[in-house]
């Protein structure tokens, strides 16, 4: 481990601990309800979660690694890792002590096993085996991303199927739900994921140095400057014009706004590090040229759904879920897009779209009300770090090559 790592891991075990908590009231009939114990080390929040099969959230504790993160510029894995060990018993007691409820009243312990990084997969995945092998209890493993894709079923009465669109720091998908474990995936990143991207231009805009944004993550800096920039001072090409899929890139936009950043520094004076004097422009800018990829990729998966009778044009549903769902400016526009489109437009509640706990339980419940996936031997079960969501579909939406009409038509921001 790299020095940097070590200060870090100093640092962070004087500061304390971020919790999140909730409960519910505990009912006398609980002990007849089935329970699921939700536990999420997919990447840098260490989360966990009693779930009931009515949809009752009865506890939940979440760790969270942000501010360590941030000083390093960036996720260190193995300081990842390392929190996740330090943190993880305390959680899991955390969201059982809230909930009023003892591992050996679960119906299952549910956890995620795929993607994610690898080192902090191992944590979850080892804390959990231990706690199901001393108290003999059913196992189920949790594809992380369609736990994001399924906790609109926790929130509101949705049937499937349904168009879902997860934007996270590590994922962009397009896939329709047919069932618990059953997704045909349309499209997805072809490199990076449109948080990563937006976290990367932020850190080459020196954002943590900004007097309005020292202690936000990069997307929420870009956002927030965003508000008050003028997003017509810059034109980036939008990604992938020429093909009529729906998949996403993020790298090559990266890289021509990494280039007008090299140019105004040059034009300013400055040096890499220093604040631009047009970087809410850029900021604005940047967030659009996102927008616009998301919208008209979207856009064209709903006319593919309905075109090939995916989904019904009577009732179709647009649920959109991850990290960069809670960017307003997106989302408003993919609340448009939907408008315009007579889709209904469902996102999870904010607390819910990053990382957590109650997703992984909820997932748990949805499998176990299934039968799918509930495992009473843990022989051979193993961590994924890449792991593809369903049946992939994405040729057949390129082989429709569906023109999308102009968005300029359809949306106003």
């Amino acid at each position: 481990m790299n020095s940097i790592a070590k200060s870090l891991l100093k640092s962070v075990k004087r500061s304390q601990a971020v919790w999140l908590r909730s409960s519910s009231a505990q009912s006398g009939k609980q002990h007849l309800r089935k329970l699921v114990l939700g536990i999420e080390t997919s990447c840098d929040d260490t989360g966990a979660a009693v779930v009931d099969d009515a949809g009752n959230v009865l506890g939940e504790a979440l760790h969270c690694q942000k501010e360590v993160h941030l000083q390093a510029g960036g996720i260190i894995p193995v300081v990842a890792q390392q929190l996740h060990r330090e943190n993880i018993e305390q959680v899991v007691k955390e969201a059982l002590g809230v909930s009023g409820v003892s591992v050996r009243e679960l119906a299952a312990i549910a956890t995620t096993v795929k993607p994610g990084l690898a080192l902090s997969l191992e944590v979850g995945l080892q804390y959990s085996l231990t706690l199901v092998n001393k108290y003999q209890k059913p196992f189920i493993p949790i594809h992380h991303m369609e736990a994001h894709a399924l906790t609109i079923r926790l929130t509101h009465h949705l049937e499937f199927p349904f168009l879902v669109l997860l934007l996270s720091g590590g994922h962009c998908i397009l896939a329709v739900a047919q069932g618990v474990s059953d997704f045909l995936l349309l499209g997805q990143s072809i490199d990076i994921a449109p948080g990563d991207m937006l976290d990367k231009v932020a850190r080459r805009l020196s954002l943590r140095k900004h007097p309005e944004c020292h202690s936000m993550a990069g997307g929420k800096a870009i956002e927030h400057l965003a508000q008050t920039g003028n997003r017509q001072q810059h034109t980036f090409r939008l990604p992938l014009q020429q093909y009529r899929n729906c998949d996403f890139s993020f790298s090559g936009l990266q890289n021509l706004v990494n280039n007008v950043i090299i140019q105004k520094e040059k034009e300013e004076g400055i040096q890499e590090g220093e604040i631009l004097s047009c970087v809410k422009d850029i900021a604005a800018a940047v967030q659009h040229a996102v927008a616009v990829h998301i919208i008209q990729r979207t856009y064209r998966a709903m006319l593919f759904c309905i075109k090939n009778s995916i989904l019904s044009s009577r009732n179709a549903t647009l649920v959109v879920s991850g990290g960069v769902a809670s960017n307003q400016y997106i989302r408003k526009g993919l609340q448009t897009l939907a408008d315009a489109n007579d889709f209904a437009f469902l996102c999870p509640p904010p607390r819910l779209c990053t990382d957590n706990g109650v997703m992984i339980a909820w997932n748990g419940i949805e499998r176990l009300r299934a039968g799918l996936g509930v495992l009473h031997s843990t022989d051979g079960i193993r961590y994924e770090p890449k792991a593809p969501l369903g049946i992939d579909i994405s040729k057949r939406v390129e082989e429709d090559s569906i023109k999308v009409p102009k968005l300029r038509k359809k949306i106003q921001w």
